[in-house]
């Protein structure tokens, strides 16, 4: 195992009970860092902690909801007292409502654009006044290829746009206080959500890109492990596609 510079570094994960969010808290961990699971649900943070523990690894769990400032405050609060600082912010924290834009309700476009996006910039603005006081930390963004368009998800899409101008602009805003923030769009990676379809509609996705595989946590916690460490310290303001090719467009060979 290739070991990044992050031992000891104090990472917070939105989102990081299940799914991608909890990949990315366990290649984290692996690689010696102090990892924060945070979920609105309590039993899902406290269970990836404690799975994190069991292999001797440091991961704490902290539950809210980060469309809340409120309590993103008070878990910042929390983090702060406890390690002194925040090195690392992981922005994975999203929520699906798909629909074409004539059947979709006013409000599932508020949701979506409230959490995935709104939420990201709440948690960001109550950790980066921490990291201007340290000269460090590493923002990262998990966007998404359907930032590019795809059919029946404007709400998702949007959102994860945004969060692709908000990586630039945090960038730039930051980059003199030694903090970096870049972005991750992964394309098919295999969560619960992927998991419960169809053979065939697995296969069908499978043939929207180019490397015949779906991706997994991994592959992303891997890339989000680079853009926390010391080596990716020359890099800013960037979208990464962990996507097996898909933006590049559909097999024509």
């Amino acid at each position: 195992m290739v070991c990044m510079n992050i031992e000891n570094r104090v990472a917070i994960i939105t989102g990081s009970g299940s799914g991608i969010g909890k990949g990315i808290a366990e290649k984290l961990a692996e690689n010696r860092a102090i990892v924060i699971i945070n979920d609105i649900d309590k039993e899902k943070a406290e269970m990836a902690a404690n799975e994190l523990q069991a292999k001797g690894y440091k991961a704490y769990p902290e539950v809210a909801d980060i469309t809340s400032s409120e309590q993103i405050n008070r878990m910042i609060a929390n983090v702060v007292n406890k390690f002194g600082r925040i090195d690392v912010l992981v922005n994975n924290s999203g929520i699906v409502k798909n629909n074409l834009i004539l059947k979709m309700p006013e409000e599932d476009f508020d949701e979506v654009i409230n959490v995935n996006l709104k939420g990201a910039w709440l948690i960001s603005k109550a950790v980066l006044k921490h990291m201007r006081e340290k000269m460090f930390g590493r923002i990262v963004n998990i966007s998404s290829r359907a930032w590019l368009g795809e059919v029946a998800v404007s709400n998702y899409a949007a959102s994860k746009g945004g969060l692709v101008s908000l990586t630039r602009a945090l960038a730039i805003e930051f980059a003199r206080y030694g903090v970096t923030v870049n972005c991750i769009a992964p394309g098919l990676i295999n969560t619960p959500l992927i998991q419960k379809q169809s053979e065939e509609v697995k296969k069908h996705l499978l043939n929207g890109q180019l490397t015949p595989r779906i991706g997994t946590p991994e592959d992303i916690g891997n890339t989000v492990l680079f853009f926390a460490s010391e080596e990716s310290s020359y890099i800013t303001g960037q979208v990464l596609h962990v996507d097996g090719g898909k933006s590049l467009g559909a097999r024509n060979i």
